[in-house]
Formats: C-alpha cells, structure tokens, sequence
C-alpha cells in the first residue's frame, strides 16, 4: 500500500487542522493505521491509531480530548483531527499502515508502510 499525507499547515495555538492519509492499493480495510509525529531533535512518537477490525481508536496522553482519528474505508482515507493545537504539537506528522499489530497499535514497530509526512506548525 502507498500513503500520502495531506492537510497541514500553520495555524495559531487554540486552533484547529484535519489531516489526511489517502491510501493507494486494494484492501485499506485489512490495515490497521496510525498517525506518528517527529519534532525536530525529536524521536518520532506515536499520536493515534485506529483498529483494521472493529475501528477502535487509541491515542498518546498528549494528544487524548483534542485529537480524533478516523476512517473511511470506501474512500481509502484515513483522517487526523487536530483541535485546540498547541506549539509543542509543531512536528511533521507521518501516517502508516500495519498489516499486524504484533508490537502494539500504537508501537513504530508495528507499521510497515509509512506515508511521506505533512508539516504541522503551531504559532504561540
């Protein structure tokens, strides 16, 4: 499956961003996808995953009550809701797709396919 991201920018702090993640390749449904984030000096960290088989979603403290993940198998998409945003989430935000999540949804490890990253910056 090939990925490419889209949807960010600069916005103020207390503002609001969708991100997408539209997916190349038959079966986007068998695939379990997550949203990664990499600040700059910064290792990359999960922000939040969606499940391939029932849609359960799961997020990093940081980012739970301001950031929602969600799907759209018909279209191939997955999506990144970004409210209340603040400087600390500036980063480029990276999607992935997982065929087994052996290491954990929210685990790097986990991923075998990544999408080529969209900036997010967060002006105070």
């Amino acid at each position: 499956v090939q990925l490419q991201a889209s949807g960010g920018g600069l916005v103020q702090a207390g503002g609001s961003l969708r991100l997408a993640c539209a997916a190349s390749g038959r079966s986007f449904s068998s695939y379990s996808m997550g949203w990664f984030r990499q600040a700059p000096g910064k290792e990359r960290e999960s922000v939040a995953a969606i499940s391939r088989t029932d849609g359960s979603t799961y997020y990093a403290e940081s980012v739970k009550g301001r950031f929602t993940i969600s799907r759209d198998n018909a279209k191939n998409t997955m999506y990144l809701q970004l409210n209340s945003l603040k400087p600390d989430d500036t980063a480029v935000y990276y999607c992935a797709a997982s065929q087994s999540v052996r290491f954990g949804i929210l685990s790097r490890a986990s991923y075998n396919y990544w999408g080529q990253g969209t900036q997010v910056t967060v002006s105070s």
